[in-house]
């Protein structure tokens, strides 16, 4: 593995003089995933486990789960599971806790769940709305809640969240889906600010990516050429992931060349 070198040293509290960056630096880590059954999350899952992490999974769909668990433990990779609604704080503080009782530890929290049921405001759709809110906010807040008491304790800790490139541009029948993806930026950033020199925030914009059944039907309706295969996304968070403990990723935006 080359070593890439830090030549711009300034200080006792600069990174060390040379760190090791690169696929390697993931293996061991421990890291759960929610939102893990299928799309960015299982793209992510099985990048990371091939690596050589203990990925510890959630999702609701416990079909689509245990099928991703044994695809990786086949492949020979460290994986647990558990049924999660991120909507629930209980289950993803179950999940966490599944992670430091299997495996002792918990280095990167991926809150990637999220739905994006669009529509105009006209039409009133309160409850997606409300869903919108209970997953992609609440689902990030609650991740945090469980993971950073025992990402104090460690003294270490890397939080990964799943915001959109629609955080960035809004669009109409998105607002209130771009709504709830400023806030997962906003929050981010705040956390960013607060967890101080021991811990890690990274925020993961996508645009236009073939997660599901219901991207892939507006996709073709909107008839927009060139979105993204999952894949793409788990390598952007798999690069922040292992870059050295004393370099935090702030944001990284992945999208189609295709897309405005």
């Amino acid at each position: 593995m080359p070593e890439i070198k830090d030549t711009e040293r300034t200080g006792p509290d600069a990174i060390a003089d040379t760190a090791v960056v690169g696929p390697d630096t993931v293996k061991g880590k421990v890291v759960v995933i929610t939102g893990a059954s299928s799309g960015i999350g299982e793209a992510t899952a099985l990048l990371l486990a091939e690596r050589g992490a203990k990925v510890v999974l959630g999702a609701r769909g416990a079909e689509k789960l245990a099928d991703l668990a044994a695809r990786i433990e086949k492949a020979g990779g460290e994986v647990a599971r558990r049924v999660t609604d991120v909507r629930e704080r209980a289950d993803i503080a179950a999940l966490v806790g599944l992670a430091t009782a299997r495996f002792g530890r918990l280095d990167v929290m991926v809150s990637n769940a999220g739905v994006m049921p669009i529509s105009l405001l006209d039409d009133l759709r309160v409850e997606d709305w409300e869903d919108m809110i209970d997953v992609n906010v609440k689902g990030v807040l609650y991740g945090i809640a469980a993971a950073l008491p025992v990402f104090r304790a460690q003294g270490s800790g890397h939080f990964v969240h799943t915001a959109s490139t629609a955080a960035h541009r809004i669009v109409p029948r998105q607002s209130v889906y771009s709504g709830t993806k400023m806030a997962v930026r906003a929050i981010s950033e705040g956390l960013r600010q607060e967890a101080g020199d021991k811990l890690r925030v990274t925020v993961i914009s996508p645009g236009m990516t073939l997660t599901n059944a219901e991207v892939r039907a507006y996709v073709a309706a909107a008839g927009v050429d060139g979105a993204m295969p999952p894949a793409a996304v788990a390598r952007a968070i798999a690069f922040a992931i292992e870059q050295p403990a004393g370099v935090d990723v702030g944001e990284i935006v992945v999208r189609p060349t295709a897309q405005s």
